[in-house]
């Protein structure tokens, strides 16, 4: 497929997916016209990809990641090391974090919303 249906197929913008090739994230052959063609799969890849960035992952790591994943059902693949594995469980722990602070960050504005809602319902009254 081109360019333009993977990126339709995937919400990825065409720049974003030049990119992804250019970090070695993401292949395509190309045509004798010099277009590129991507196979099916890369539609998975692409999500795949998306996920990682989502999760705050770097390209170089995401290019560490993707070869341990199965692009059809994002399984791990056989070829993880026990260092990866470790590298992995640090960044999960990271994004724990990151939970942790969003979730006391929510708490502090639900209690601001609570008594900015009582104090609108005790000047009504």
């Amino acid at each position: 497929m081109r360019i333009g249906e993977l990126a339709q197929r995937t919400g990825v913008s065409e720049r974003s997916l030049r990119y992804y090739e250019e970090q070695r994230l993401l292949a395509a052959d190309r045509t004798p016209g010099g277009h590129r063609d991507y196979p099916e799969p890369a539609v998975d890849r692409v999500i795949h990809i998306q996920e990682l960035f989502a999760a705050g992952l770097c390209s170089k790591k995401i290019v560490q990641i993707l070869p341990c994943l199965r692009d059809t059902d994002g399984g791990a693949a056989e070829s993880a090391t026990p260092e990866l594995v470790g590298e992995l469980q640090v960044e999960r722990a990271r994004i724990n974090r990151m939970i942790a602070d969003l979730l006391r960050s929510r708490d502090v504005l639900d209690e601001v919303i609570e008594r900015a809602g009582a104090g609108f319902a005790a000047a009504r009254v």
